[in-house]
């Protein structure tokens, strides 16, 4: 069943509320407060309260063992697979220092260093999302990161999913802490018991983790985080060049994220609503998970949904078209862009390249995915010779003068 809408219905570009629910954020600042006061036994009685579980450091190697015995053989090689793509894609795309002549004599450089820590949250819930450690572990390995930290909530038994210790080793990590939750993120911001206080943390969450996240770096000597990460995003732009039914697998792939999750179709083609209405029916038949609801905004033409799409800006956008390449410039808000009929949106989920940890609830507007750069940070170097500084001295007084800055303008006439 998909709920269908005209493109200038205000509803149907509508996101999730709940999560700026004043009874939320008090209880996560509640929690936050606590771990910051008093650190570990606020954090060991948060956890059991929540999770039942008190925070353990686990080794992930016996577990990464047991995954070798009993995940299939296919699912191993895929995750190497995966390991390699993500690998190469982000040596390639690390930032790389820059040094500009601005005028004779003056050299003013660019320099990248990797952050000191980061903190890496894992979530748990009704799947083991070892593909998110790897999207989040690598880029941080690859940007020279000097210690991680990764947390993941309890498991039920103790111990480490097989999946998620497996691609831990195959990142370098060596060690686990289980535990989740706004207490998770507290810990990891202020530090608690063996828990250091990271530099950055990065990943997705739970209302509660995101409300954590937006706190903690608010708060005086918190943490950086990397972006909004909220329910999942797909938005799909296609015509009638696209198949029904793999409009509708791609939709299916998101909607089994969560109840929350946002999927949409937009199309100037009715038919293919009714189509791509048809095929769901008849995949999430088939589906043992509960999906979020699909919508469908039918626009004028291509030009209009391009314009729906930059409004929206989506985590994820499809271009279900033949005419995907000459959309791909005119997208100007998204986390991702799958181009073209083939690109299938879970191809990035799992081992594309880039990471799958992208914006939502609108944040594509002013930010992008994880990557290298989310765990770096740049310098600036400048570099005068004697004579580039008796040049730069007269101009740089008068503008300091011109501000009311004297003891700027003394500084520079220094070097006269």
């Amino acid at each position: 069943m998909i709920e269908r809408f005209d493109a200038g219905d205000p509803a149907a570009l509508r996101r999730p509320g709940g999560r700026d629910d004043p009874a939320l954020l008090g209880a996560v600042r509640g929690i936050v407060d606590d771990v910051r006061a008093r650190g570990w036994q606020a954090l060991v009685e948060q956890a059991v309260r929540i999770d039942g579980a008190a925070p353990e450091l686990v080794a992930v190697a016996p577990f990464a063992e047991q995954g070798r015995r009993t995940l299939p053989g296919e699912a191993v090689a895929a995750m190497e697979l995966a390991r390699r793509n993500i690998e190469t894609f982000h040596r390639a795309t690390r930032p790389r220092d820059v040094e500009v002549t601005t005028m004779p004599g003056l050299r003013v450089a660019k320099q990248w260093r990797p952050l000191g820590s980061a903190g890496l949250y894992v979530p748990g819930g009704t799947a083991p999302l070892f593909s998110t450690l790897m999207m989040l572990a690598i880029p941080a390995r690859v940007a020279g990161v000097g210690r991680i930290v990764a947390v993941t909530p309890p498991r039920r038994g103790g111990g480490l999913d097989p999946a998620i210790a497996l691609a831990a080793e195959l990142c370098g990590i060596e060690a686990i802490w289980t535990v989740g939750g706004a207490q998770a993120i507290a810990a990891l911001a202020f530090g608690a018991g063996d828990i250091p206080a990271v530099d950055r943390i990065a990943g997705p969450g739970n209302a509660w983790v995101a409300a954590a996240k937006a706190l903690v770096a608010s708060l005086p000597g918190g943490p950086g985080i990397d972006l909004p990460a909220g329910p999942s995003e797909l938005m799909v732009i296609a015509d009638l060049s696209a198949d029904p039914a793999t409009v509708a697998a791609d939709l299916l792939s998101q909607a089994e994220h969560d109840s929350a999750a946002q999927v949409i179709l937009v199309t100037p083609e009715a038919a293919l609503v009714d189509a791509v209405e048809a095929a769901l029916d008849r995949q999430a038949a088939t589906m043992a998970r509960a999906l979020a609801p699909a919508r469908a905004i039918l626009c004028r033409d291509l030009d209009e949904a391009v314009a729906i799409a930059n409004a929206y800006a989506p985590e994820h956008l499809s271009l279900a078209t033949d005419q995907a390449e000459a959309l791909v410039g005119r997208i100007t808000s998204a986390g991702a862009i799958f181009a073209g009929h083939d690109a299938a949106e879970a191809f990035g989920d799992y081992l594309a390249g880039s990471s799958h940890v992208l914006p939502t609830d609108g944040a594509a507007r002013f930010t992008g995915g994880v990557s290298t750069l989310s765990f770096m940070k740049a310098i600036t170097v400048q570099r005068v010779s004697p004579e580039a500084a008796r040049g730069l001295a007269g101009p740089a007084a008068a503008l300091a003068r011109l501000e009311g800055l004297e003891a700027h303008a003394g500084a520079a006439e220094a070097r006269a």
